[in-house]
């Protein structure tokens, strides 16, 4: 009977298909208790807990068994299959030693699904139509399904509701920053160089003086040394206006009257003569100045002039008395003299430094200025009017102060100030673009053109070898003439119209008599 036991013990030692009793108890190693508590749970197995165990028939003696624990060291690594586990059967071994997941607590089906389809929503074609609810197609889901406990399909009733006015989506800016997007150009393209140069010898080297005018007939005006002349831009031809009898005399200022043949002209004798060109015939001699003329503005028939002594004359060239006020605004010599276009306000600037503006009857009566303004470091010659806003002043001063300054007329207060790095000539103002061209001296002696009202810097326009001393806008306000100390007169297509969609009619075509200045010829 011992003998018989002792078989049976020997026999249930050298099996190993059986666990291996530890004790009296015989506990059951950690993996498959661990199998046993996630089936009392209803979970599947973790990939970790799935250990190979001996096969079926291998002999082991006691003498080698020391522990039923595997050393971790040689226990050997896990084959990478590269295959994703549940979308394969696993291979049945034989025997019963190998733990098999429970399939029924996985619903690969269910899974599968919602990797492939079950993100992509189907609208159903009436609630498409009229836009108003979005829906996922729920028969298709459940026919591939079918009556699943633990199928959820998610239905959305209404739309989500709409932002907040100016909530910014974080993550979508992050997302756009990245994004390459076409650049749209900054600004329209501006020709570096000038179109068209012509000479002017002579062109007396003065900053103080206004020598230059361009009449709303396309004929521009240049007074050299003491002889005038006239330039049709329409036909390119140069006619000789007249010249003075004094060789020690010299034209100081020269502007046109608004829509005629009148050119009015001052000289270094006080005396300011009014010309018909289309005769050519001088109508009228005014005297009264005690020195030089160097600064002219017309409004309507009212000839405004400034003088080397400081003082403003008004003068009604309908009447022999033609002076009609006379205003002592500057201690110096005035040098800049615009009437605002409604003629509301006239500006002057002088060699003082001071910038005045008078209203209208103020001007006209011979009282005080409105405003006298002394913020600039220097004389005041570039004096502008905003064509769009007529209470706006546009100001430059010269080498001491280079600044460019904005005003409102009716409160007399600076708007903006820009720092212009050199001696501030002319200004003038686009009618089409909300931008500005100003003239300047040493030491680039180029024209800039700036962005209203940041005024930021779009080019600067090079080509005098030396300071500009004045500027005119063409009638069509596409071409700027700037003339030089170089003694040359420099074109610039710098204010082009923009490109329409519909085409102009023929009558505006004729109207436009400034169409021969765009030419490529340069001279």
């Amino acid at each position: 009977m011992s003998n018989l036991q002792f078989e049976t013990t020997v026999n249930e030692l050298i099996k190993l298909d059986a666990p291996v009793a530890m004790g009296t108890g015989s506990d059951l190693p950690r993996w498959q208790r661990k199998a046993m508590e996630n089936r009392e749970r209803g979970l599947a197995p973790s990939p970790s807990n799935n250990r190979k165990t001996p096969s079926r028939g291998a002999t082991k003696t006691p003498s080698r068994r020391r522990n039923s624990k595997l050393t971790p060291s040689k226990t050997p690594p896990a084959k990478k299959t590269g295959k994703t586990p549940g979308r394969e059967p696993l291979k049945q071994h034989q025997g019963g030693d190998r733990f098999i997941p429970n399939r029924a607590l996985m619903d690969y089906d269910l899974s599968h699904f919602k990797l492939t389809q079950g993100d992509q929503p189907t609208f159903d074609d009436e609630m498409h139509e009229a836009d108003e609810v979005t829906t996922y197609n729920a028969s298709a889901i459940k026919d591939h399904l079918g009556d699943h406990k633990d199928a959820k399909i998610l239905t959305f009733k209404q739309r989500a509701p709409k932002a907040q006015e100016g909530y910014s989506n974080n993550l979508k800016v992050l997302y756009s920053s990245t994004q390459d997007r076409p650049k749209k150009p900054t600004s329209r393209f501006i020709p570096q160089t000038a179109e068209r140069i012509l000479d002017a010898p002579e062109l007396h080297d003065d900053f103080y003086l206004n020598l230059m005018s361009w009449s709303s007939k396309n004929i521009l005006s240049i007074a050299l040394g003491n002889a005038v002349y006239l330039w049709n831009a329409n036909s390119g031809e140069i006619d000789h206006l007249f010249q003075l009898e004094s060789p020690g005399d010299y034209i100081s200022s020269v502007q046109w009257l608004q829509d005629t043949d009148c050119l009015a002209v001052g000289n270094s004798m006080g005396q300011v003569l009014l010309w018909d060109v289309s005769k050519p015939k001088c109508l009228r001699c005014m005297a009264g100045h005690p020195a030089r003329v160097g600064s002219l503005a017309w409004n309507s028939y009212i000839l405004s002039s400034g003088g080397r002594a400081g003082n403003i004359h008004h003068h009604d060239v309908r009447i022999a008395d033609h002076l009609v006020a006379s205003i002592e605004g500057h201690t110096q010599e005035v040098c800049g003299m615009a009437w605002s276009p409604d003629f509301k306000y006239i500006a002057t600037g002088g060699n003082d430094n001071v910038l005045n503006i008078w209203d209208s009857t103020r001007a006209l009566a011979g009282s005080e200025p409105l405003y006298s303004l002394a913020q600039h470091q220097a004389a005041v010659k570039a004096i502008s009017w905003c064509p769009w806003q007529p209470n706006v002043l546009g100001s430059g001063g010269g080498t001491a102060d280079r600044t460019i300054r904005f005003w409102n007329a009716q409160s007399g207060l600076c708007m903006k100030t820009t720092d212009a790095k050199s001696q501030v000539s002319g200004i003038l103002w686009s009618r089409e673009h909300k931008e500005l061209i100003t003239g300047h001296g040493f030491a680039q002696n180029q024209l800039t053109i700036w962005k209203y009202v940041t005024m930021e810097r779009i080019c600067d326009l090079k080509g005098h070898t030396s300071r500009v001393l004045a500027m005119c806008l063409s009638p069509d306000g596409t071409t700027v003439v700037s003339a030089g100390a170089d003694e040359t007169l420099r074109f610039w297509n710098c204010f082009a119209h923009l490109k329409k969609t519909k085409k102009p009619s023929t009558s505006s075509r004729s109207s436009e008599p400034s169409k021969a200045l765009i030419t490529r010829t340069i001279r």
